[in-house]
């Protein structure tokens, strides 16, 4: 089994204008001092679980062993929703049981699952409102301290998953997906798998009124200002404007369609 490395990784949607982040941060170094915190992002848009799941999901595989994510996009808080712990044969997950952590169920590696409800771990009195601070935040630091996750409520089987949109095949043999993010430089996330890609140089890629005509390797592979598609970090078709916003340029907004289709050569 994997054991806590100290590492604690935070992803929420709580933003940066107000002090929520600074507060759980707060609470959770008060149980644990030597804990190693790091931010995955508090931008996730306010109460989109389907972003907070794909975000957390590309984000996992590049943190050490033992580390314990939290996870904080929670429309339900203050509800009877469950908030789980989940332990894979790498990391330890804390989240409500919303569909945040459904992408594990997906990879076959989990040992273990259990609802959070031994409230000797919590805060008190718990809000009703703020269960980052009060239940995530001193949970996640007894967990990074090595606490085993049986203790922290009775086992369970499954967990929910959220609804996911994948690509599909065209009527006219192509591949049909959307825009499922926009990042903060204006690129274009698409949910279309690089490995379903044709070849770069047999590839037409429409997204709104606009047409891409190859892959690039990179973006400067285009001129500035031009618009591209190339493979992004985190595997997927990514459309962006080579020193320029693909968002401005294309005028596309997240869950716009994006067509791929071959080319004759």
């Amino acid at each position: 089994m994997a054991k806590a490395s100290g590492i604690v990784a935070l992803l929420t949607d709580y933003g940066l204008q107000d002090s929520y982040v600074g507060i759980l941060k707060g609470a959770l170094l008060s149980v644990n001092p030597a804990a190693r915190l790091v931010d995955i992002t508090h931008e996730i848009p306010p109460q989109d679980v389907r972003e907070g799941s794909r975000v957390l999901s590309a984000a996992r595989a590049y943190f050490p062993v033992g580390t314990v994510f939290v996870a904080v996009v929670d429309p339900g808080v203050g509800t009877d929703r469950a908030i789980l712990g989940v332990e894979t044969d790498r990391h330890f997950f804390l989240a409500p049981d919303n569909g945040l952590l459904g992408f594990l169920d997906r990879t076959g590696r989990i040992r273990r699952i259990v609802r959070v409800t031994e409230t000797r771990y919590f805060l008190k009195p718990v809000s009703r409102t703020f269960h980052g601070r009060d239940i995530f935040a001193p949970v996640a630091a007894h967990l990074a301290k090595g606490l085993d996750l049986s203790k922290l409520g009775p086992g369970i089987g499954r967990m929910t998953t959220a609804e996911t949109v994948a690509p599909r095949k065209s009527a006219g043999g192509g591949i049909e997906g959307e825009v499922v993010s926009i990042d903060r430089f204006g690129n274009l996330i698409t949910n279309i798998p690089g490995e379903l890609l044709p070849a770069s140089d047999g590839v037409r890629i429409t997204v709104g009124r606009r047409v891409v005509r190859a892959l690039s390797r990179s973006y400067a592979d285009a001129k500035k200002g031009a618009l591209l598609a190339l493979v992004g970090s985190t595997g997927h078709l990514e459309i962006s404007v080579n020193q320029g916003s693909a968002r401005k340029a294309a005028r596309i907004q997240r869950g716009d369609r994006v067509l791929v289709t071959r080319t004759r050569g």
